[in-house]
C-alpha cells in the first residue's frame, strides 16, 4: 500500500501549484483499490515570496510517498525529497481518478521507478515477524 497526495482544490483533478495549493487529498492506494484518507485545505498564498507556507503542506503530506502537482518549486522539491516524499510534476490538468488506476496498475505490473522505491522502502509485515523470530522473540 502507498500513501499518495494530489493538489487539488476541487478534489477529483490535479489543479494545483504546490507552494500554492489551496487543498490536497491523500489517499491510501492498493494495486486493486485506493481508499481517501484525508483532505487538506490551506490559505489562498501567492506561489512566490512566502518560502514558510511549505512548512504546513509538507508536515500535511506526512507519511506520503509521492505528491502530484501541476508545478513545483525548487525549494519545495529540496523539503518534500528530505521527508521522503517524491514530487511527480504533470504537464496538464489530469483526473486523480485516472491517475489512482494508474498507480495501482503500476504497483501489479511494475515499470515506474519512484512506484518500486517506494515499494521497497514499505516495510513488510512477514519480514518483519521472520526477523523477530529468528533473534528469538518471545511474544
Amino acid at each position: 500500500m502507498l500513501r499518495v497526495a494530489f493538489a487539488s482544490v476541487d478534489r477529483s483533478r490535479v489543479d494545483q501549484h504546490f507552494g500554492a495549493a489551496e487543498g490536497f487529498v491523500v489517499y491510501d492506494v492498493a494495486p486493486d483499490r485506493a481508499t481517501l484518507v484525508a483532505v487538506g485545505s490551506f490559505a489562498a498564498e501567492a506561489m512566490d515570496g512566502n518560502e514558510g507556507k511549505l512548512a504546513a503542506k509538507v508536515d500535511f503530506l506526512a507519511g506520503c510517498a509521492a505528491v502530484y502537482v501541476l508545478a513545483i518549486g525548487a525549494s519545495a522539491i529540496k523539503l518534500l525529497v528530505a521527508r521522503g516524499i517524491q514530487p511527480i510534476r504533470i504537464t496538464e490538468v489530469d483526473a486523480i481518478d485516472a491517475l489512482l488506476a494508474d498507480i495501482g496498475r503500476a504497483m501489479k505490473d511494475g515499470g515506474v521507478a519512484w512506484i518500486e522505491r517506494a515499494l521497497a522502502r514499505e516495510p513488510r509485515s512477514d519480514a518483519r515477524f521472520a526477523a523477530m523470530e529468528t533473534e528469538g522473540w518471545q511474544g
